[in-house]
């Protein structure tokens, strides 16, 4: 017998919270494997798309995107221009450089997106396991968040933005030398961001004070 299918709609799907936008964790709740697929939704006057680029730093996943506005209507700034996105418009963004982001222009609004390297067989973004422990976090219990994170170094051993919010949420989890290990680990991998990242982090206020915290 083949398969079933896995049928779900984007508004009953779990609405998480994260980074200053709503999150519709599609991949996961349907357990795609072959491609990324998430969704967001937003009010108007809401983040629907946080500003990002795929180049690959903090865990993207230096995709092509495609963006559909399935329903509502959005407003997309690419690279500093803006661009009008009523319901049914499809936005590709190709450059993997591209700064992008999207407000909701109206209520109810909807975006599926879409995206993976070309020319490459899919994995799940660093981001993903990042996104949930940080609504963990947000929601109270960066214990959780921390555990989490670990259970992700697993799958992306090495990988400075992990490694980095391991960190982040073992501080707030007062897992202080775990916290210290994993943060100069990434400093290890790559300082230049870690240092960026961790200049005005107050998640990791309660390890400045230790002499070998990367300065």
């Amino acid at each position: 017998m083949p398969e079933a299918p896995r049928i779900a709609r984007i508004d009953e799907l779990p609405a998480i919270p994260v980074a200053g936008v709503t999150w519709r964790p599609v991949r996961r709740e349907l357990d795609v494997r072959a491609f990324g697929v998430n969704a967001y939704t937003a009010d108007a006057g809401a983040l629907l798309i946080e500003e990002h680029d795929e180049a690959g730093e903090g865990g993207a996943g230096r995709h092509e995107e495609l963006y559909v506005v399935v329903s509502g209507h959005a407003r997309f700034t690419i690279d500093g221009a803006d661009h009008d996105a009523p319901a049914g418009t499809l936005v590709f963004v190709p450059d993997r450089a591209s700064k992008r982001n999207a407000v909701a222009v109206a209520d109810g609004t909807t975006a599926l997106v879409v995206g993976g390297r070309v020319g490459e067989a899919y994995t799940v973004s660093a981001w993903e396991p990042m996104f949930e422990a940080l609504a963990l976090s947000e929601a109270g219990d960066p214990a959780a968040a921390a555990d989490l994170m670990r259970a992700a170094l697993d799958a992306y051993p090495g990988n400075a933005a992990v490694l980095y919010n391991t960190a982040c949420f073992e501080a707030l989890a007062v897992r202080r030398d775990a916290a210290m290990a994993h943060l100069l680990e990434a400093a290890e991998r790559d300082r230049e961001s870690v240092l960026r990242w961790s200049a005005g982090d107050s998640d990791l206020d309660s390890l400045r004070d230790d002499p070998s915290f990367p300065r």
